[in-house]
């Protein structure tokens, strides 16, 4: 495969507009299922939230995971002038909020706000959402503790670059659902859209158990760092990115040499992933059921976790390319 077969990123846009925080995929579940019904033999919902497809074949086991959730915040108080105060549900910073907008499911929006409160010697900030209404009774009538809310973020595309907010992990889930429809593998696929991947990646521990694969290869967004005074490691526009490391796995040197090998074989534009800090659902994966061959494909975006996420279409094509020659010919031991 050496043409670039993503022209239409429509599907993304719907993709990452769709309501989907840690625990409460449904809404980008649904979607995604619709998408790939012609396209597998079976799909249904686990238990826990995992959307997982089947699609028959004679060869390995082959486990394809990318998972489906944002990060958001859940209400925990609402005050009797109608505030809204917040707990994170994933990697978000409270602060790094403030003045920023966010939406319910239901469609309300609320703007994240700052305040300093003084008590003697010590200022503490209060932050809280602010829904435009006047007293609690009213904030009642339309959010309740419990509720989620996810970061606003529109959709813009240019000619080399998306912009978008959820483009963690709704990018791969793009990249899974395109290569359903272009690639035919005599293996027998599980594709795995997982849940909770933002709060501990714990849809890909269940759903790895139950499948038990030959090999799994888990695609994710990773860290760009290529903003000014950054290290330069991982940056857009440099391919797809093979991951050596991160917080939860050390991919074995056959597992990683076999990924790069063929890159390289097939001329696919590459970079390295070796990272300390994060994780991904390849973390639980690896160790399940007495272990699992596992690799990872990483997508290198700038300024994750925010409402303007921002990814390179060049490196999304090079993924496609590298996933659908790995599936083709995958590891054995």
């Amino acid at each position: 495969m050496t043409e670039n077969i993503l022209s239409d990123y429509r599907m993304l846009k719907e993709l990452t507009q769709k309501f989907g925080p840690s625990g409460n995929e449904k809404e980008v579940s649904d979607y995604i299922a619709a998408q790939i019904h012609p396209l597998v033999d079976k799909v249904e919902s686990d238990p826990l939230g995992n959307l997982v497809a089947h699609r028959k074949g004679s060869g390995l086991r082959v486990m394809i995971a990318c998972h489906m959730d944002e990060v958001g915040v859940m209400i925990t108080h609402i005050d009797e002038r109608g505030y809204l105060y917040f707990s994170p549900v994933g990697g978000l910073i409270s602060s790094e909020l403030v003045n920023k907008r966010v939406i319910f499911q239901n469609k309300r929006i609320g703007i994240v706000c700052k305040d300093k409160e003084k008590s003697g010697e010590r200022t503490t900030e209060k932050i809280y959402i602010d829904i435009g209404a006047s007293r609690e009774s009213e904030a009642r009538k339309v959010v309740k503790e419990g509720d989620m809310a996810v970061l606003v973020g529109d959709y813009v595309e240019t000619d080399n670059c998306i912009i978008s907010k959820a483009l963690d992990n709704r990018l791969a889930c793009f990249l899974v659902i395109e290569f359903l429809k272009h690639i035919q593998s005599k293996h027998e696929l599980y594709i795995v859209f997982t849940c909770q991947e933002e709060v501990g990646a714990r849809g890909a521990k269940t759903a790895a158990y139950s499948i038990r694969p030959d090999l799994a290869l888990v695609i994710d967004a990773t860290r760009s760092y290529d903003r000014p005074q950054e290290s330069n490691q991982t940056c857009l526009d440099r391919g797809v990115a093979i991951k050596a490391m991160d917080k939860s796995i050390i991919v074995s040197p056959q597992i990683k040499n076999w990924m790069a090998e063929m890159a390289r074989k097939k001329k696919i534009e590459h970079q390295w992933e070796v990272i300390s800090t994060g994780s991904t659902d390849s973390g639980p994966v690896h160790l399940t059921a007495g272990g699992i061959p596992t690799g990872g494909l990483a997508l290198p975006v700038r300024y994750l976790h925010t409402g303007n996420e921002v990814a390179s279409k060049k490196d999304l094509n090079s993924a496609l390319k590298l996933l659908a020659e790995l599936v083709l010919n995958p590891f054995t031991r």
